[in-house]
């Protein structure tokens, strides 16, 4: 049974579709065969972050009933499987929602780890995604206003039943206009599972299309998606902090290890 998993946010802007894109990557890492799905079919961001924009097929053409979703999913960077929302507007008013659990049924069954990349707030492109997940992940940043949001949206999908499995913090910051992360978790009433450091560089990757998970996979930042992961999974998290040498020596003996995917 597929694992179903929405990164919601109370909020735009807190960076939401950036963890979805990089936290995708990370648990393909691990050897888990994974599918993001970018849910903002309005405002679609994923596929510019992970440089897929222009593909032929995405959600709108399938909820428009013009094609398959097994047409609109394409292999994104670390092997990641995505599908994409689509930027087309004139597309927009072909689209008919209530074709999203059909789709999901198809999908049920067919990937271990689906995670929803959902439209901020509480509108209802939102609350259609939400009702699809059986986890979620909270994304805020520490500001008031952000984890005033986020409260909601935790409030709104304990109503519904949602497992939320934590808190990402992101872009974390310690200056006095900001909540710590013990008043974050006092509010939230949820445990904070990963803090992300602000790292100015995310915003070259998204305007790249090549996600930090790829273009510096030894960052700091980097190092916080692999442990979300790997703590999701219920997976040690391994560092691998050998030097050159070791690594050299290594090559010469034949013994690098390759990632295969999970048996």
């Amino acid at each position: 049974m597929s694992r179903v998993i929405s990164i919601a946010s109370g909020k735009g802007g807190v960076g939401k579709t950036t963890i979805s894109a990089n936290l995708g990557i990370a648990l393909s890492n691990l050897g888990w065969d994974v599918l993001v799905m970018d849910m903002d079919i309005n405002m679609a961001n994923l596929e510019l972050i992970l440089g897929l924009e222009g593909k032929p097929v995405t959600l709108q053409e399938v909820l428009s009933g013009k094609e398959d979703i097994y047409n609109a999913i394409y292999e994104g960077p670390g092997g990641v499987k995505i599908v994409p929302a689509g930027l087309s507007l004139p597309n927009l008013k072909y689209i008919k929602r209530e074709r999203l659990e059909e789709v999901f049924d198809d999908l049920m069954g067919n990937v271990e780890i689906l995670l929803l990349d959902s439209p901020a707030g509480l509108e209802r492109d939102a609350l259609d995604a939400m009702s699809l997940a059986d986890e979620m992940i909270l994304v805020t940043t520490s500001e008031v206003t952000s984890i005033s949001d986020t409260l909601k949206t935790k409030l709104v999908a304990d109503k519904m039943g949602i497992d939320i499995l934590g808190v990402v913090i992101n872009r974390e910051k310690s200056y006095d206009e900001f909540l710590s992360i013990e008043e974050i978790e006092a509010i939230l009433e949820v445990p904070i599972i990963s803090i992300i450091p602000e790292n100015p560089k995310l915003i070259s990757c998204f305007s790249s299309g090549d996600p930090i998970m790829m273009k510096e996979p030894g960052s700091k930042t980097s190092s916080s998606f692999n442990q979300l992961a790997s703590y999701l999974m219920g997976q040690p998290y391994q560092i691998n902090n050998r030097g050159f040498v070791s690594r050299f020596i290594d090559s010469l003996l034949g013994n690098i290890s390759i990632k295969s995917k999970r048996q």
